[in-house]
């Protein structure tokens, strides 16, 4: 007998998809705290999506492939009159709710955004009768758990590989479930989604940097519905060995070898303490340094060429991920350059979505105070950015005169959107989402989607078309 020939006897599910499955299937969600962030998250996230409709870039990725197509029982896209199938419509949802890179954030081992998962999760739960608010909320608490504690210990970008792989795990398992699978299809769902080849980080890093990070998530929660019908409309089998396999397993081809950690049991933990992107559509790892820049405006706005240098101090992650020299070529690469998220609000004393677009990109006192600006990292701030107790974000901003004199350090360690800040968050994000429905509806249908999130006993019963109809 050959010593290459391979033996096949079929492996036992990998552990790490039967943990999942364990958990969507079995898991009650007790935590009041975890629902009511929830509904904060459906609202910020749907905002977040309709305010990316004012971007022509955006809204020519939405729609039916085929110009025209009519699909019986549609799923409907919030603020548009898109009626597609439930693979697109998640794809246009998820793709919307990214665009503007200003929906929640989980910073770990791997970074990503949990709530891109709601591109599948409103998707199917419109396609599924009877399904209730609820079953959202509750399908989106489990969708930001598994995607959050995948990522605590488990860096995906060392490896090359971009975070929406967990938005398509975190899909699959939720999607597959709600779409009546069983715990076993939920298993082989899961290891379909491991067994695609994943997609790369080169779209999000200089010098590729470019607008497929916007609909990435769009690509992973369309994928994710798709292989839950696979696996329970056509019946496909999955692959138990899927991570663990020896030379064929993601292990070994994606993962150098390494097996996954994990930090704590799936529960409500990451819902509980997700990051809200309140104040600035910004890459998270620079909200504090922006937040800081604010801060500053007022002092410099009137010395700007008087300034000899800019210190940006800040943690290793947002070295690695978005400081960045040279030219920046498109709206994707700047909301993606640290030192241009902060000379934009040094400038203009803001930083809004449109100041991504060329023609602000084209002020030439940008690049000016880019090439002035330091970026050094401060250990404390990288170690207290991993630790589980403190999850800061910190950066400081100071800026030094040609004449000697320099500004304070502004220090800012816990950006609006953290959990230490909520109290004095969650109204500025409610004026975000009234801003953003105001400026698309009419006064009165506006009025209306505002009155759905007022009383969260009837909006967790409310059915899902009922809720989705409000925004068409």
């Amino acid at each position: 007998m050959s010593a290459n020939v391979d033996l096949n006897n079929r492996p036992a599910p990998d552990t790490v998809l039967t943990d999942i499955a364990d958990y969507v299937t079995g898991y009650q969600v007790n935590s009041d705290e975890a629902y009511q962030t929830a509904r904060y998250c459906l609202m910020d996230t749907l905002a977040c999506g309709i305010l990316a409709l004012k971007f022509p870039a955006c809204t020519k990725m939405l729609g039916p492939i085929v110009p025209g197509t009519v699909v019986p029982n549609a799923v409907r896209v919030p603020g548009t009159d898109h009626a597609l199938d439930p693979v697109k419509a998640a794809f246009d949802i998820g793709c919307m709710v990214r665009w503007l890179d200003f929906n929640d954030t989980w910073l770990a081992a791997e970074w990503g955004h949990p709530s891109d998962n709601l591109g599948a999760i409103l998707s199917v739960a419109q396609y599924m009768p009877n399904m209730t608010m609820r079953d959202v909320l509750t399908a989106m608490i489990k969708a930001h758990e598994i995607q959050g504690c995948l990522a605590l210990e488990n860096s995906f970008n060392r490896v090359g590989l971009d975070h929406v792989v967990l938005v398509k795990v975190a899909s699959t398992a939720v999607a597959t479930q709600m779409l009546g699978g069983s715990y076993d299809q939920i298993v082989d769902a899961l290891s379909h989604a491991w067994v695609d080849g994943q997609a790369l980080r080169t779209y999000r890093h200089a010098p590729n940097a470019g607008p497929r990070k916007s609909w990435a998530a769009g690509d992973a929660t369309s994928r994710a519905v798709r292989l839950g019908m696979i696996v329970v409309q056509q019946g496909q089998i999955g692959y138990p060995g899927v991570l663990t396999a020896s030379k064929w397993g993601f292990y070994d081809v994606s993962f150098k070898g390494n097996e996954f950690k994990f930090q704590r049991p799936y529960g409500s933990y990451v819902m509980e303490q997700i990051l809200f992107k309140i104040s600035f559509p910004a890459e998270f790892h620079s909200q504090t340094a922006v937040e800081a820049a604010v801060q500053l405006h007022d002092q410099v706005k009137d010395r700007l060429d008087q300034i000899e240098k800019i210190v940006l101090t800040t943690h290793e992650a947002a070295i690695r991920i978005i400081s960045k020299t040279g030219p920046l070529h498109n709206p994707a690469d700047r909301d993606h350059c640290l030192q241009y998220m902060v000379a934009v609000p040094l400038i203009k004393g803001n930083l809004v979505a449109e100041d991504y677009e060329d023609d602000v990109a084209a002020d030439p006192r940008i690049q000016m105070l880019r090439d002035k600006m330091e970026v050094v990292e401060d250990k404390r701030y990288s170690i207290d950015y991993h630790d589980p107790d403190k999850r800061s974000i910190a950066n400081a901003v100071q800026i030094f005169f040609k004449d000697g004199t320099s500004t304070a350090k502004i220090e800012i360690e816990y950006p609006i959107g953290h959990r230490r800040r909520r109290a004095e968050g969650m109204p500025v994000l409610e004026a975000k989402f009234e801003a953003a429905i105001k400026a698309h509806y009419s006064a009165d249908q506006a009025a209306k989607i505002i009155g759905l999130f007022k009383d969260s006993k009837a909006l967790d019963e409310m059915s899902v078309k009922e809720f989705v109809g409000a925004w068409v």
